[in-house]
Order: structure tokens, then sequence, then C-alpha cells
């Protein structure tokens, strides 16, 4: 795998982050089949006096499993970083998810699935 840097924000180490990613990108949205770290889900994940801080959206606001999913993701970080002693997940829905949050490999995914771009539909519809 290409050595990305993760697409949210975050205080842990390298190596650390890159397994958090390799994890989440087993966790999946359950509306659209792709994992919440390519849809670009995932804003920010901090260490912080033994607590784990993780801030995600959603890709519609009225999802009905979001504290499933919140929870799922947490549990899933978790193993990743084994010495926080809490994890926190909240959902930010101040700036809601669009397209263009998703990751290249998101995209390419999105357009696999469903034959289209969902990127290039969304920019020219807010430019219609």
């Amino acid at each position: 795998m290409e050595d990305e840097k993760p697409i949210f924000e975050t205080n842990l180490p390298p190596d650390r982050a890159k397994k958090v990613v390799e994890i989440l990108r087993e966790v999946f949205d359950p509306e659209i089949p792709i994992n919440v770290y390519d849809l670009g889900l995932i804003r920010k994940v901090v260490l912080e006096n033994g607590v784990l801080k993780v801030v995600m959206t959603l890709t519609a606001v009225g999802c009905p499993v979001a504290g499933n999913l919140a929870q799922e993701v947490g549990y899933a970080i978790q193993s990743a970083v084994p010495e926080a002693q809490d994890v926190e997940v909240e959902i930010d829905f101040e700036r809601p998810w669009d397209p263009t949050q998703m990751t290249p490999r998101g995209r390419e995914m999105f357009k696999a699935i469903y034959g289209y771009d969902i990127v290039e539909q969304y920019l020219a519809a807010q430019q219609a």
C-alpha cells in the first residue's frame, strides 16, 4: 500500500495512525457499501490524557444507525490504540458530509459499485 497521510486530524504517531486507517477500512457505512475512512467520515482521532477522542460525521443527518456506527468505529479504533483507556466518539453535524470528502480510493470504489462519479455529479449540481 502506498504511504498515505491520514485524511483526519490526528496526534498519533504515523505508524499508529496508519494502523487506525487500516482498521477503519474494515468498518462499513450501512447505506453506502464503502468503508468509513474512504468515505471521508472520520474527521479527527486524537489521544488526550488516555482518552481516544474521535470526531466523525455521517453521510445522512437522519441516519437511523448513527449510534451503532459510532460505537463500531470506537471499538475498532480502540483495538489499534491499546494504550487508550477510553474512547469517546462524537458525531459532528456542523459541517455536513459531501462526496468531495471521500478519498481518491473511496471515489474509485463508488464508481465501481454505482457506475458513475459521485464527486463530478455533486460538483455539477452545486454549479447548476
